[in-house]
């Protein structure tokens, strides 16, 4: 099949420039041997080099006119394609409960999400590529003592190795957006289990980093009050941008020890998706 040069269509930048999108489809190669799910292909940029790849492909896209375009010059995708909302799928049915690599043209406006998404099926998918925005990819890779790090850098870098690979600049899309973009990977790391109470340390890290310009021991009062004898330790007199992953963990011990006779904490299964496009 030759290269398929996509239409525009209103409201959306498509990339133009096809070298770049076959280095992101090129991202995939870490997990040779699993079948790809692509988000919002939309006109089949990224597709093209996807299915390059001879392993099983299937793609999801929300917009209608973007399906019939897929399906008008993508015929060998007919049965693979999936018109819904990502973030509503349930992602143990696409490929009989088999591994997969998820990667996309990700849209900006959701990309926070359809990342927890991935969390939640993080057993499911060993390896997730694709382009964002740029400062969403910056927050996801960055470290402790950054500006941008943040919910996103934890809950992710928990599970997952992050990898800043390249940034893409505004001329290459037509029409150029208002920002830069960069295409990242995310491969899970060695970690089965993180040791502690994971809601409550989705809890502490929403609600510390949600107030981040305090310290710790201000932060988290709504959890563990000031009086409580543990927040006598030096660790609360930081701030949350200054712990590391495994020092959120221990916190959370910590925590859920001083709260071992409290019944008043109800944690909810989504916490750490409240509140997700503020900048963390």
């Amino acid at each position: 099949m030759g290269l398929v040069k996509p239409k525009k269509i209103l409201g959306q930048h498509f990339l133009k420039d096809l070298s770049i999108a076959k280095d992101i489809a090129d991202t995939v190669d870490v997990c040779p041997d699993l079948p790809i799910l692509e988000v919002g292909p939309g006109m089949g940029v990224l597709t093209q080099f996807i299915m390059q790849k001879n392993r099983p492909v299937k793609v999801v896209e929300l917009d209608y006119e973007s399906v019939a375009y897929l399906r008008e010059n993508f015929p060998a995708l007919e049965d693979n394609i999936i018109e819904d909302d990502f973030l509503k799928l349930n992602l143990e049915k696409l490929f009989d409960g088999k591994p997969f690599v998820l990667t996309g043209n990700y849209p900006y406006n959701i990309s926070s999400q359809i990342f927890f998404k991935m969390l939640d099926y993080k057993d499911l998918i060993p390896c997730c590529t694709g382009m964002i925005q740029k400062e969403v990819a910056e927050r996801i890779a960055a470290g402790p003592g950054s500006k941008t790090y943040g919910i996103l850098s934890i809950l992710i870098q928990a599970w997952y190795k992050v990898e800043y690979l390249f940034t893409v600049h505004e001329h290459v899309f037509n029409p150029p957006p208002k920002v830069k973009s960069a295409v990242i990977r995310m491969t899970r790391n060695e970690t089965t289990e993180l040791g502690c109470n994971e809601k409550l340390f989705k809890l502490i890290v929403k609600t510390t980093f949600n107030q981040r310009r305090k310290t710790l021991r201000n932060s988290i009062s709504s959890i563990l009050d000031k009086e409580n004898p543990l927040s006598t330790d030096p660790i609360f007199n930081k701030r949350p941008e200054q712990l590391s992953v495994q020092e959120f963990i221990e916190l959370t011990n910590q925590v859920e020890a001083a709260l071992k006779n409290k019944t008043d904490i109800v944690y909810s299964n989504d916490i750490a998706r409240k509140g997700t496009n503020k900048k963390e």
